[in-house]
């Protein structure tokens, strides 16, 4: 143990450790298990548990194998309560086996890829899985998770609540399946990757430790996959794709902090060794000569690395990866993004009709991005009035300051 800690202290450290471990903890507790709710419940009792015992007796060198310990026992309490006979007795050597190393020097096992895969059991429905990965392996809550799928947060923490008794019920196994069944349960692993660093990078100006650390969890499981299957092209596509965003996370905000979209950014402060790094996995990807979603995507990133460091225009080319990637993945956001580029090549007006209707898909009444991406058409098309009113509603529904302000002097812009 250290020395005596301050209140203030424990509770940073114990934010630092939910932060980098939440689901390699709650993966370790699961894997005997197969109880993840339990092993939530527990680990949100031993982080209690720590806020009282760390001021007092100090921190502990090995924080994680702390609460392991504490949560461990928990569980086997919790057993011995709700079972009887033979099965508690079962359940109990389950949780104690080695429970006496766990102590400050143990290596904690890592099962965050397994029980990644345990969400994608046929038992569990298609449209929680991603979901489900996020809450029980990355630690996102329900009202995170709902805004990521554009659904509501009620309904999103039912479904969760609901798959993971049936992973109890079921007692699906947290383990990487056999390869036969990889490729067919593959997708969802690389779409929770991909939701995750979509929503750590959402904090444009890195000021979100949690978020930060959300960036750097996607990237470690990402590159994770890549190791665990080195010829699948979408895992290489989706690690690529992470990458080339991430390259560009410096240039996001000036020294004042302020928002700076990709056409103004200075290209000096992109990491060039890490896109680099996502040219070279884009171009082993392409070798298995099957396209997919995330080697699209990771393609339109490259077009606009290509585009902002020669300065020739490649629009054209970015609209048709587009309709490619509209061809596999039907989503308002493709949509978008892909009114954008045509605006591009043909003007706002096109852009315009190109667009998604807030009117007839309810999901985009409540998404900034939508209401943004049309204030700038409308602003580019000479329709002031409804530009105005559409940056109104992009403006009100952004929470990041800095780009609330850059939309703000964009409306001003108008007059």
């Amino acid at each position: 143990m250290t020395e005596y800690a301050e209140e203030g202290e424990a509770q940073r450290i114990a934010d630092a450790v939910a932060r980098r471990s939440y689901g390699k903890l709650v993966a370790f507790l699961s894997a005997r298990t197969r109880d993840v709710a339990a092993a939530e419940d527990v680990l949100s009792e031993a982080f209690v548990a720590a806020l009282v015992d760390w001021p007092r007796n100090g921190c502990p060198s090995n924080p994680e194998a702390w609460l392991l310990t504490v949560a461990r026992r928990k569980l086997i309490d919790s057993s011995r309560h709700q079972q009887r006979g033979e099965n508690v007795a079962a359940q109990v050597e389950l949780l104690t086996a080695g429970l006496d190393r766990t102590d400050e020097k143990a290596e904690i096992p890592d099962y965050r890829l397994g029980l990644m895969f345990a969400c994608t059991h046929p038992a569990i429905d298609v449209g929680i899985r991603a979901p489900l990965m996020l809450q029980v392996v990355l630690g996102l809550n329900a009202q995170s998770i709902a805004s990521t799928f554009l659904t509501s947060p009620s309904a999103m923490g039912k479904r969760l609540v609901r798959a993971k008794e049936k992973i109890r019920l079921a007692g699906v196994p947290l383990s990487i399946p056999g390869q036969e069944e990889l490729s067919a349960r593959l997708d969802t692993v690389l779409d929770a990757i991909y939701a995750a660093f979509t929503e750590g990078w959402s904090d444009q100006g890195g000021t979100d430790q949690g978020r930060d650390d959300l960036t750097g969890e996607a990237i470690f499981l990402a590159r994770l996959v890549t190791e665990l299957l080195p010829d699948e092209p979408e895992a290489l596509g989706l690690l690529a794709l992470i990458l080339h965003a991430e390259a560009r996370r410096p240039a996001r905000r000036t020294a004042g902090g302020e928002y700076v979209p990709l056409a103004l950014q200075d290209q000096v402060t992109w990491d060039w060794a890490m896109i680099r790094e996502g040219e070279t996995l884009l171009r082993r990807a392409s070798r298995a000569g099957v396209i997919g979603r995330y080697q699209l995507e990771a393609a339109i990133q490259s077009a606009h690395v290509f585009r902002c460091r020669t300065g020739r225009t490649n629009w054209v080319e970015i609209v048709h990866l587009y309709d490619a990637l509209l061809g596999i993945v039907e989503t308002p956001v493709v949509r978008i993004n892909r009114a954008l580029a045509i605006a591009e090549v043909d003007g706002a007006i096109l852009g315009l009709q190109a667009m998604p209707d807030a009117s007839t898909d309810g999901r985009l009444r409540e998404y900034q991005p939508y209401w943004a991406a049309r204030a700038d058409l409308l602003a580019r098309a000479g329709e002031s009035d409804s530009a105005s009113h559409a940056y109104d509603m992009a403006i009100g529904l952004e929470t990041d300051p800095a780009v609330r302000r850059f939309l703000e002097r964009r409306r001003t812009e108008l007059k």
